[in-house]
């Protein structure tokens, strides 16, 4: 452990050093994110899942530079041209792009004019022009011509070539340019003439000018996306005047030679032909990591809350998957998810089979109860509904429905996971299942989609592959673990985002599960064939509801139950009475600072566990506003100005939020309509799955849009 390190993490993350060691410490013994944030409070200083990320992350990184300074230092001290401004520039490098650009002198260049400048002989030329020598032109160039170098002119415009190099390569000129051109540059777009753009999807880009500094991210990734096809010429663009004076003022001011109109012309090349290129590649490089890093960010923590929507328990669902040709498949589902029965109808065109349709739905309805209708919101959703909305009018029924997202569902519908849990299943029946189930919990079915295909993201394709998996993948394990997962009835897709569990212990649990039923204590892991450390990490976020410890259904862990059993037979609570209004009364009867000096545990490990000894099974989701449940339709024509409505948020993004009101298309709601404050990101305000109040402020029926607002209207 690299205790300068340390120190630099602590001070970029605001963190005390010693929560950076002991996280550093537990990392390297093999304790995962999920259980240092719910188990090891008292070591981390009370730190949660993204915090400890980031320290692993901020520390990873340190590493890595550290490593990369010191093979850059060995790299140019093998050439001999190590010196002490060197070293000092490398050790207070910050970042690895830093660390590169000192280095990129020292490399073996690609071909470039200077290169071939060199092979003809001319690098002392270009050595005795940088020292502003007295002598002519036609004294200083003769002694290099030769047959491949024939004029004058020749042999100082190579030369001027090697010093153009020199120039752009110089680590001080390129810091100070990179910053004049970040402050003072422009991001620009220009639509192409013979661009193909039918829709006008990148109309707002057509003409589009702003400062670097004042650029969206939004706006980097659609002039990305535009560019590569070839709809928008995207370019930075800087006034050429303040730099080339910069370089003039430290190459040659105050110098008088022969040679100076050819040397400022040599700095014009370095400029023009190098340094600006190369700056602009750079610059939108650095800008495009940027948009993509928060459009990774936004992605996650839409995801996130998406995963955290609040399941329907209890219910009877069916889920339907729209559809016109094809017809709409139905699956009707137990409580727990389990299919009764598949059906199909075609209310809409070609076929139009109404009152076949209503029969079939009726009789689905009454033979099993059905309470709860899940519609899609692909092709022939709004149709879809309201054909149900109708169907519970005209019959009185007492069921309602419910517009679920189906991002992903034909995802996992072809997926060997879907086949496997299916095999006799069509695609759109296995997308009909898919739909109810995630009405009834969203977190259960939706791991089992890659993450990136449920579709909660911007320009999602144009992010950074490798980190958006990385970011997507950590936001599942968290709350995947933040739930918990009932031990006996969860899948393999869900068992996979468990701390500590890798493929070997999940094969491990699910044939003991097939061997000899449901487990009836988490000590039976151990029995599966878990070792102690899968068993240490994993076991505190796997319950069992109805077992024989009644402490296994809570997030206590199984190295707690112990002291647990030890300070409710103190107070002579029964372990029976977990989760119940009695118990709650005799917790508040603990003295903390009698059990602190009896068993010597931290208050943070006391507070979880009068909690969870409190409260039972604890949910997250169970503190979410649930999805409202609607009987009747909505249409743009019942809409005014004004009109207050309840809506579910379905994305947000950085210029503001789209919301399910019941359309056909989400009304969006534009971050200048969000509050009378000035709000600087939408995510301060709503989540994905919010269910909020929202104004409607614009009506465009031709276009078929709503614009939204968050205050009235």
């Amino acid at each position: 452990m690299n205790e300068e390190l340390i120190k630099k993490v602590s001070f970029k993350l605001n963190l005390k050093e010693y929560q950076i060691k002991n996280v550093i410490k537990l990392l390297s013994e093999g304790a995962t994110i999920p259980f240092m944030a719910r188990y090891r409070k008292e070591v981390t200083g009370n730190l949660n899942e993204d915090e400890l990320r980031n320290i692993e992350t901020e520390y990873n990184y340190a590493v890595n530079l550290s490593h990369r300074k010191e093979d850059v230092k060995r790299l140019i001290a093998e050439k001999g041209m190590l010196t002490l401004e060197i070293e000092e520039a490398l050790n207070s490098c910050e970042k690895l792009s830093e660390v590169e650009e000192i280095y990129a002198p020292y490399k073996e260049k690609r071909k470039t004019k200077g290169t071939e400048a060199i092979k003809l002989g001319l690098e002392p030329l270009a050595k005795k022009i940088m020292s502003f020598p007295k002598e002519t032109r036609e004294q200083l160039a003769k002694p290099f011509l030769t047959e491949q170098v024939k004029s004058i002119d020749e042999a100082i415009t190579n030369a001027g070539y090697i010093i153009a190099d020199w120039l752009s390569d110089r680590p001080k000129y390129r810091k100070y340019l990179r910053q004049y051109y970040f402050y003072h540059g422009q991001v620009l777009g220009k639509v192409k003439k013979a661009a193909d753009d039918p829709h006008k999807v990148y109309e707002t880009y057509y003409n589009f000018a702003t400062p670097i500094t004042h650029v969206k991210p939004h706006q980097i990734l659609a002039l990305n996306r535009a560019s590569k096809e070839g709809v928008i010429t995207y370019s930075l663009n800087i006034d050429n005047e303040r730099p080339l004076e910069y370089l003039k003022k430290e190459v040659i001011e105050g110098k008088e030679f022969p040679l100076k109109a050819d040397l400022e012309n040599f700095i014009l090349d370095a400029w023009k032909r190098l340094l600006e290129p190369s700056l602009e590649r750079d610059l939108k490089a650095e800008l495009f990591d940027n948009a993509s890093s928060k459009g990774i960010k936004e992605f996650g923590s839409n995801l996130e809350h998406l995963l955290l929507t609040p399941p329907i328990k209890g219910s009877i669902v069916m889920g339907f998957d729209p559809a016109f040709r094809t017809g709409c498949k139905l699956a009707i589902l137990k409580e727990n998810g389990e299919v009764l029965e598949i059906g199909v109808i075609y209310p809409h065109e070609p076929k139009k089979e109404i009152v076949k349709s209503e029969k079939t739905m009726l009789d689905l309805i009454n033979k099993y109860q059905v309470q709860v209708i899940a519609i899609g919101n692909g092709t022939a959703s709004r149709e879809s509904e309201a054909f149900v909305a109708n169907l519970i009018k005209k019959y009185n029924l007492d069921v309602k429905y419910v517009i679920v997202s189906e991002a992903g569902a034909s995802v996992y519908s072809a997926s060997r996971i879907a086949q496997k849990e299916f095999p006799t299943y069509s695609v759109e029946q296995r997308s009909a299942v898919s739909i109810g189930r995630r009405l009834q919990d969203a977190l259960s079915e939706l791991v089992k989609i890659d993450p990136k295909s449920i579709g909660v993201g911007l320009y999602q394709h144009d992010l950074k592959p490798k980190e958006l998996d990385e970011e997507l993948s950590f936001v599942v394990v968290k709350i995947v673990n933040e739930v918990g997962v009932n031990l006996n009835n969860a899948s393999e897709s869900l068992l996979n985002y468990v701390s500590g569990l890798d493929k070997k212990a999940i094969k491990k649990i699910l044939e003991y599960k097939i061997k000899n039923g449901e487990f009836k204590t988490r000590e039976d892991l151990l029995k599966a064939g878990l070792d102690a450390k899968t068993f240490e990490q994993s076991s505190g976020f796997l319950r069992i509801l109805n077992g024989n410890n009644p402490l296994d259904k809570t997030n206590i862990h199984p190295e707690d139950y112990k002291l647990v059993t030890s300070i409710l037979h103190d107070y002579n609570i029964d372990l029976n009475n977990i989760g119940s209004d009695y118990i709650k009364e005799e917790i508040k009867k603990i003295d903390y600072e009698k059990i602190k000096r009896t068993y010597n545990i931290s208050l943070e490990k006391l507070e979880m566990i009068k909690t969870n000894l409190s409260k039972g099974v604890i949910d997250p989701r169970d503190n979410i506003k649930k999805v409202t449940l609607k009987s009747d339709i909505l249409t743009i024509d019942d809409l005014e100005i004004g009109m207050s409505l309840e809506g579910v948020v379905r994305n947000v993004t950085s210029f503001g939020a789209f919301v399910d009101i019941g359309l056909h298309d989400d009304g969006l709601i534009h971050i200048s309509n969000m509050s009378h404050e000035y709000v600087k990101d939408p995510q301060e305000i709503v989540k994905v799955g919010d269910i909020i109040t929202v104004y409607v402020k614009n009506i465009d029926k031709d276009k078929n849009r709503v614009n939204l607002s968050l205050m009235e209207v």
